[in-house]
């Protein structure tokens, strides 16, 4: 279970968002909704342990998140913005760097399989620079979806995907909340957004 208790974050004096509270159990997904600029970012940072709320709580499993926390590291798989990727290393090579860091019994396997579902089989050996926008996108979903996880937290991971993508994104989120693992989105998709949440927040 994550839980979060009226989490509050300011920028001087901007008050982004104030007393923010959601509950997310395991097989279930909270989307995050709003206009550009109304915190959905910010507020998933902070969830994240990424960024420092001004006040509130959150708390994984009945203890206080912290990103430096090992048991946090393995149980949130988190797809932000500004995540980057190794110029030099190929598509494979990071799903295979990250199912090895995270302990995959298969990381062979996983990598293969990771590949088909994201459509970029035929991108394997591929550097970063060489891919679509599309294509970039698909890649950073994989690194979520090659490791253990129990919880998402995705920052609009709809952008820059077309119309089929975004139809297999929801497909696959919807197969994770079967698998027992709770999800964390923001989204400006109301199709995605219907698709897959139980429990929708405006900011």
């Amino acid at each position: 279970m994550l839980e979060v208790s009226a989490l509050t974050r300011r920028f001087g004096e901007h008050t982004v968002f104030a007393d923010v509270s959601l509950d997310l159990p395991p097989g279930e997904a909270v989307v995050v909704t709003g206009p550009n600029g109304a915190g959905k970012s910010t507020l998933l940072r902070c969830v994240a342990g990424i960024d420092k709320p001004d006040g509130g709580r959150v708390r994984w499993d009945g203890r206080e998140l912290r990103e430096s926390d090992p048991a946090v590291r393995a149980a949130l798989a988190v797809l932000l913005d500004d995540v980057g990727l190794f110029p030099e290393m190929s598509v494979a090579e990071h799903l295979d760097l990250l199912a090895r860091v995270h302990g995959v019994a298969d990381p062979d396997t996983a990598v293969d399989e990771v590949l088909v579902d994201v459509g970029l089989t035929g991108a394997a050996d591929q550097l970063p620079a060489t891919l679509s926008s599309g294509q970039r996108q698909r890649l950073l979903l994989g690194s979520c979806f090659v490791r253990p996880r129990q919880v998402l937290v995705l920052d609009e991971p709809e952008q820059r995907l077309d119309v089929p993508g975004r139809d297999w994104l929801a497909r696959r989120l919807v197969a994770e909340k079967t698998a027992g693992v709770g999800v964390l989105l923001s989204c400006h998709d109301p199709s995605l957004v219907e698709a897959v949440a139980d429990w929708v927040l405006e900011l």
